[in-house]
C-alpha cells in the first residue's frame, strides 16, 4: 500500500501538469479562407485576415474581420478595399500591417481604411509580418526564402539565405527576430543578420508564439499545434490534419492562454485554452 501511495505521489503531479488544448469558443463558418489571427492588446480586439479565394491571385476579394475576445463577430468585412490575399498581420502605433502577396498594406485602425501599400521588389509570396522592438517591420517571403524589411517607407529584401527555406511564421523575443522555416526555428540577430538554429523542426512553422522559458507554440498549417523547445521534447497539443481542419497563423491572448486558430479551408476561428502550462 505504501508503495502504491508513493507511486501515485509521483504520477499525480505529472497528470496535473499535462498540457492540452481545451475548446472555449468558435465562430460560425462565415470566414472566407482565414489565414491569420492577430490580437490587438491595446484595444482588446481580434483581427482576422481572410484570403477569400486563391492565396496567390490578385482578385481584390480579400478582407479583414473584426472580433471581440469572446469570439463575437463585430464586423465580418471590417476592411476590404483593395486587398487581394491578405495573410500575416502586425501592429505599430495605430496602424495594422498586412501582407498581400507582393506588397504590405498599411491600415489606419482608427479610420478603418488602407492608407498605404508598400511594394516588395522581387517578392513571390509574402506571408507573415512582425514589428520589432527596434521599430522595424519584418516580412517573410516563403517562396523566395527571404526576409524583407520596411524601413523609411521602403520595403526591400533584408536577408536571403538557404536556411530561410520556407520562411513563414515570425515573432520577436528578447531583442531577436524568430523565424519559422521548413526545417528550423531560427533566431536572427537584427544588428548583424546572424542566423542561429534554435530548434529543429519536422515540418513547416506557420503560427509562432513565444511562451517564455524557452518554449514556443507553433502550428504547421496542416493541423498540428505543438509546443517546441531547444531543451525539451516537443509536446503535441492537438492534430486535426486527418479531419482536414487546418491550423494556420495562430493568434494568442496571453492573459488567459487562449490560442486563436484560423482553420483556413474550414472557414472558422476556433479558440482553445492551453491548460497545464
Amino acid at each position: 500500500m505504501k508503495k502504491l501511495i508513493f507511486l501515485l505521489g509521483i504520477c499525480l503531479p505529472l497528470i496535473m501538469t499535462a498540457q492540452s488544448l481545451e475548446p472555449v469558443w468558435e465562430t460560425p463558418r462565415v470566414m472566407q479562407t482565414p489565414e491569420s489571427v492577430f490580437y490587438n492588446s491595446q484595444d482588446n480586439l481580434i483581427y482576422v485576415s481572410n484570403i477569400n479565394g486563391n492565396p496567390t491571385k490578385k482578385d481584390g476579394n480579400g478582407f479583414i474581420s473584426l472580433l471581440n475576445p469572446d469570439g463575437k463577430i463585430i464586423k465580418l468585412k471590417w476592411v476590404q478595399q483593395g486587398l487581394n490575399a491578405p495573410k500575416g498581420m502586425a501592429m505599430k502605433g495605430q496602424y495594422l500591417y498586412v501582407t498581400d502577396i507582393d506588397r504590405l498594406a498599411e491600415i489606419d485602425i482608427r479610420n478603418q481604411k488602407i492608407v498605404n501599400f508598400y511594394p516588395a521588389p522581387g517578392a513571390e509570396f509574402l506571408n507573415d509580418t512582425q514589428t520589432g522592438d527596434n521599430g522595424m517591420i519584418y516580412v517573410t517571403d516563403t517562396k523566395k526564402g527571404a526576409i524583407y524589411i520596411l524601413d523609411n517607407n521602403r520595403l526591400y529584401p533584408w536577408i536571403i539565405d538557404p536556411l530561410l527555406k520556407g520562411a513563414n511564421g515570425l515573432a520577436w523575443e528578447n531583442g531577436k527576430l524568430l523565424v519559422g522555416t521548413d526545417d528550423y526555428l531560427l533566431q536572427v540577430d537584427p544588428t548583424n543578420k546572424t542566423l542561429k538554429k534554435l530548434v529543429p523542426n519536422k515540418g513547416g512553422i506557420d503560427g509562432l508564439v513565444p511562451l517564455g522559458n524557452g518554449k514556443y507554440l507553433v502550428s504547421d498549417w496542416a493541423g498540428k499545434i505543438q509546443i517546441i523547445s531547444p531543451n525539451e521534447k516537443s509536446v503535441i497539443l492537438s492534430n486535426t490534419t486527418a479531419e482536414k481542419i487546418n491550423a494556420a497563423d495562430l493568434g494568442y491572448i496571453p492573459g488567459n492562454k487562449l490560442v486563436l486558430i484560423p482553420t483556413f479551408f474550414d472557414n472558422r476561428i476556433i479558440a482553445k485554452q492551453i491548460t497545464g502550462l
